[in-house]
């Protein structure tokens, strides 16, 4: 019996677990066994994958190497996609490469020019692609400079971190002052100028010797933003790619030439080998280019909607193996995110169900049994007056019976996870609520309450 191909995810984004998921979907039907490793063990990537441990938290990158070292020694692992501390583990490659593990990531070089939002942009200039117009700022003389260059053009400025991903340290500069009405809305990444120029300066009060930060400042550009998912085998050519575009709620895909060109350019001139990133956002109508990821993305798996498995086929190129077809058969159709927050409900009204969550995330509690609609029972423990009603006077003076919820027991979790449907009419009992109770004249049917949940599913 051969042994599995053995891969491991370092500390990674929760996105990932569909990632293994694609890696398990693969068309050669290899056998995997998938690591994982993180700091949070609640994290669903650890969930998705065949072995998953805690990792050590605030190593130094050469301090973690030893410990990536050791555990793909200790593990056998085959192949590993660093995530935390890519720059490091890339650096290192020859040494995990004599422990018979590949590192599936950019050259190290490639790595760190990217890292570096104003060197990356620097060097995109130079090699003729699109770049929007920036300015590094370290102090509030030069960000004062850049948002009166940018204003005098017409237009908004915004500021981010030079080092950074995901969006973190992102805000839109505005001189009006705070209102009422924004205080009331929902929070956004709209911050006064005056307010960034004083904290600035009391930095460089309190820290003369210290620069104060390291931002880019720029125009706000306009969507929709184009993200243009990479894989590059290891002698640095594009051989496939695909954007996925975000205007809003709606998310698409494209094959346009426009952001497909400089991407090809951009990834083969810089070997940005195996799955990478490309962002493009829009200045006057013509795509420039936004960020560069040396990283798979976390929206690579909807991919699959347009028949591709970029993580399979990295890991054959890793493998030295031809991967199979990468040029989308068709194009996935349009949709839309729906984003919704657990509330209690402060109406006593009918719900639908909430349907159980997919991978990697299991069913926390098996849905209860289907009451009848003219359901009366109260949680304040009246007893239902329904004779074929599972809630009946022998439930609760049957000492094997489930305990009488608590006052107050009707959490978010408690309502949104079990509520059933009995078709035609769809029915619910909001006092039994997370929990399945026996059918008539059996007791064997048992779960925990699901107001121990606690709002969170």
């Amino acid at each position: 019996m051969n042994n599995p191909l053995r891969i491991w995810l370092n500390r990674t984004y929760a996105e990932n677990a569909f990632f293994i998921a694609q890696l398990r979907e693969n068309a050669d039907r290899v056998e995997l066994e998938v690591h994982a490793t993180h700091v949070d063990p609640d994290s669903p990537v650890l969930r998705a994958a065949d072995v998953s441990a805690l990792e050590p938290d605030q190593l130094s990158p050469a301090a973690y190497v030893e410990f990536a070292l050791d555990y793909c020694e200790r593990h056998r692992i085959d192949l590993f996609l660093p995530r935390l501390h890519q720059l490091a583990v890339a650096e290192h490659r020859a040494e995990f490469e004599l422990s018979g593990t590949t590192v599936v990531s950019p050259p190290s070089a490639a790595i760190e020019l990217f890292s570096d939002k104003a060197d990356a942009y620097q060097a995109l200039s130079a090699a003729g692609l699109p770049v929007p117009a920036w300015w590094r700022v370290t102090d509030a003389a030069s960000l004062l400079d850049a948002v009166a260059r940018i204003e005098a053009d017409g237009r908004t400025p915004c500021l981010k971190p030079v080092t950074g991903a995901g969006g973190e340290g992102y805000r839109v500069l505005t001189r009006k002052p705070l209102s009422l009405a924004r205080l009331a809305g929902a929070p956004g990444p709209l911050v006064s100028l005056d307010e960034v120029v004083r904290a600035l300066e009391d930095a460089a009060g309190r820290h003369p010797d210290v620069q104060p930060v390291d931002w880019l400042v720029m125009p706000q550009l306009a969507g929709p933003e184009v993200s243009v998912d990479c894989l590059v085998d290891q002698e640095g050519r594009l051989r496939g790619a695909v954007g996925r575009s975000k205007d809003g709620r709606r998310r698409g895909f494209t094959l346009d030439p426009a952001y497909l060109e400089p991407a090809r350019e951009l990834a083969e001139r810089f070997e940005l080998s195996f799955l990478t990133n490309i962002q493009f956002r829009h200045q006057d109508g013509v795509p420039v280019l936004l960020d560069i990821n040396t990283r798979p993305s976390g929206g690579l798996h909807q991919l699959a909607r347009c028949g591709v498995n970029f993580p399979w086929a990295a890991m054959r190129l890793a493998l030295g193996q031809e991967p199979a077809e990468l040029n989308p058969r068709v194009l996935g159709d349009d949709y839309t995110l729906i984003s919704t927050r657990t509330r209690p409900c402060r109406q006593r009204r009918r719900c639908p169900p909430r349907p159980p969550p997919r991978l990697p995330l299991p069913l926390p509690l098996p849905l209860p049994l289907p009451l009848p609609r003219n359901c009366r029972y109260r949680r304040r423990g009246r007893r239902c007056r329904t004779r074929s009603c599972p809630v009946s006077a022998s439930s609760w003076a049957d000492p094997r019976a489930p305990a009488r919820p608590p006052a107050g027991h009707r959490t978010a979790a408690a309502r949104a996870s079990i509520r059933a449907v009995d078709s035609p009419a769809r029915t619910a009992c909001s006092a039994v609520a997370g929990r399945q109770w026996p059918s008539p004249g059996s007791h064997s049917a048992r779960t925990t309450p699901a107001w121990s949940l606690g709002d969170s599913v």
